[in-house]
């Protein structure tokens, strides 16, 4: 039974909720939960990885504690129509990007940048804007998390060392 990504009946829903919600809930906790052996849930766990409707298990973390004090959203506009691969190159040279999307209205795409600090924020920014194509940025800081429990609030990975 070959399901695509998104092809997932009502017990799969719920035992995706259960591990969005708490990715360490045990197969038992989540069986008891929906009415399935842990054995059952397991094998539907496997095949919702298998299919790629889960992705993987993560740990979200306090960024500060990883060193990431400073966060910002950078609009980034380009010179004529830059390719979203082009795009997708550059953002993976810079470790401090944790997301980036392109997007509909003026910019042609939104990053999410954590950095250590103002001053290692700017050298990013600065990093970003020799990409030849880049014409102009537009930078908003984050203040504050309206939602701490969201994905945006927590961090996935350690600030690299001063200096890079």
């Amino acid at each position: 039974m070959n399901q695509g990504p998104g092809s997932f009946d009502a017990l799969d829903r719920k035992i995706i909720t259960a591990l969005m919600a708490h990715a360490r809930t045990s197969f038992a906790e989540i069986g008891t939960a929906i009415g399935l052996s842990s054995t059952a849930v397991k094998r539907r766990v496997d095949r919702l990885r298998e299919t790629g409707v889960i992705t993987g298990f993560t740990a979200t973390v306090t960024p500060s504690a990883l060193g990431w004090r400073t966060e910002a959203y950078v609009e980034v506009y380009c010179e004529g129509a830059a390719p979203p691969r082009r795009l997708a190159e550059v953002v993976r040279n810079h470790p401090e990007i944790t997301a980036a999307m392109t997007v509909t209205g003026a910019a042609d795409a939104l990053l999410h940048v954590r950095a250590r600090d103002v001053g290692h924020f700017e050298e990013v920014l600065e990093r970003i804007r020799t990409e030849p194509f880049i014409r102009k940025t537009i930078s908003v800081m984050v203040l504050s998390h309206l939602i701490p429990e969201s994905p945006e609030a927590g961090a996935t990975q350690a600030a690299p060392e001063s200096g890079t």
